[in-house]
C-alpha cells in the first residue's frame, strides 16, 4: 500500500515538473519572465508564474498548491541557475499578496537590468515589484524611437518608460501618476542610471489625477510621443473601459503632428479592435501603424487575452 502511495505521488510530482522543461533560458543577464502560466498555454499549470529578478526567482501562484509539490519546483528552479540566491513564493490569492522565502537567502530588494538599464525591484511589500516584465519589448520600442522628443508618459509607475526614453535621447519627459509614491520610485530607477542631475530640465515628475490635471499637463507641451500604460481597473480612479476615450480624445490638445502614440491594453476582457475603435471614434487622425509583440515567454493559449501595445500616428 506505502508503495501504490509513493508511486502515485512520484506520478503527481512528475507530472508538474514539465513546468521545467518549458524553461529554455541560457542567459540570466537581465529580468525576464521564465515560466508563463497565466497564458493558458499549458495544462494544469495556469495557475503559476516564475521570474528572475537578479539574484531572486520568484514563484507567483494564483491558487493554492500541494506543498510538496512547490518545494520540489523550488529547488528545481533553483538549479537552473548557479547564481540564485534565493526562491520566493508570492501567494496572490491570499490577502495582500504576502511574499514567503521558501529556498535561501531573505531578498527584499535587488536592482535588475534590462537591456542595459537598471531597475530597482521591491519584494514583498507590495502586489508587484515595480516592473512588468511582459512590457519588456515596449520600452525597448520606446528608447528607440524617442530621439530629440518631448515625450509625455501617461499613468507612468515607476517611470521605466521614462528611463527607456531619456536613455534613447529623449528630449524631456514628463512622468504623470496619481500615487506619490509610484513617482519616488521613478525618481530612484532615474538615479540608478545616474539621469537624476537631468531632473526638472529633462525630467518632469507630476503627481496628479490625470483626468483633472489637463493644465498642467499642457504646460510641458506639445509632444511628440505619447505613452499611456493605464490599469484595466482602479477603484476609485480608473475605469479603463470607460475612461480610455477621455485620453485619446484631448490628442490634438496635447501632441504635435506627426506624433507617435503607444497605447497599451492590459484588459483580458478587452481586445486590441477595442482600442482601436476607441481611437477610430475620438481622433480620427489617428493611423494605426503596428502592434508590438510581446515577449515569446508569454504564450496565450487565446490571441487577445494577454497584454496589448499598439502604435498609432497622429496625422492631422
Amino acid at each position: 500500500m506505502l508503495l501504490l502511495l509513493g508511486f502515485f505521488s512520484l506520478k503527481f510530482i512528475l507530472k508538474y515538473l514539465v513546468m521545467i522543461e518549458h524553461i529554455n533560458v541560457i542567459d540570466f543577464t537581465d529580468c525576464q519572465r521564465l515560466f508563463h502560466g497565466r497564458g493558458h498555454a499549458y495544462e494544469n499549470l495556469s495557475h503559476v508564474n516564475v521570474d528572475w529578478l537578479s539574484p531572486v526567482i520568484l514563484i507567483t501562484l494564483y491558487q493554492a498548491v500541494d506543498e510538496v509539490w512547490l518545494l520540489t519546483q523550488a529547488q528545481a528552479l533553483q538549479s537552473l541557475n548557479s547564481e540564485c540566491r534565493s526562491v520566493q513564493v508570492q501567494r496572490r490569492y491570499e490577502k495582500f499578496a504576502p511574499t514567503q522565502v521558501l529556498l535561501g537567502e531573505a531578498v527584499d530588494n535587488t536592482v535588475v537590468t534590462e537591456n542595459g538599464l537598471s531597475y530597482n525591484i521591491e519584494l514583498g511589500k507590495a502586489q508587484n515589484s515595480g516592473l512588468f516584465l511582459d512590457m519588456a519589448n515596449g520600452r525597448s520600442w520606446v528608447c528607440q524611437n524617442s530621439t530629440d522628443k518631448n515625450v509625455l508618459n501617461l499613468f507612468a509607475y515607476t517611470c521605466a518608460f521614462s528611463v527607456a526614453a531619456i536613455a534613447g535621447g529623449a528630449s524631456k519627459v514628463v512622468n504623470i501618476d496619481l500615487s506619490k509614491s509610484s513617482l519616488s520610485k521613478g525618481r530612484e530607477n532615474h538615479q540608478l542610471n545616474k539621469l537624476s542631475k537631468k531632473e526638472g530640465k529633462q525630467i518632469v515628475f507630476e503627481g496628479v489625477d490625470i483626468f483633472k490635471s489637463n493644465s498642467r499637463i499642457k504646460k510641458y507641451g506639445k509632444y511628440d510621443l505619447l505613452i499611456c500604460d493605464p490599469p484595466s481597473f482602479q477603484k476609485g480612479s480608473v475605469n479603463i473601459e470607460r475612461d480610455y476615450a477621455k485620453i485619446i480624445r484631448r490628442i490634438p490638445q496635447r501632441m504635435n503632428p506627426g506624433a507617435q502614440l503607444l497605447l497599451c491594453l492590459n484588459s483580458p476582457d478587452l481586445d486590441e479592435q477595442f482600442l482601436k475603435n476607441e481611437v477610430a471614434r475620438e481622433c480620427p487622425d489617428c493611423v494605426f501603424e503596428q502592434r508590438i509583440t510581446n515577449p515569446d515567454v508569454f504564450k496565450e493559449s487565446h490571441l487577445g487575452k494577454g497584454l496589448k501595445v499598439l502604435i498609432f500616428s497622429y496625422l492631422p
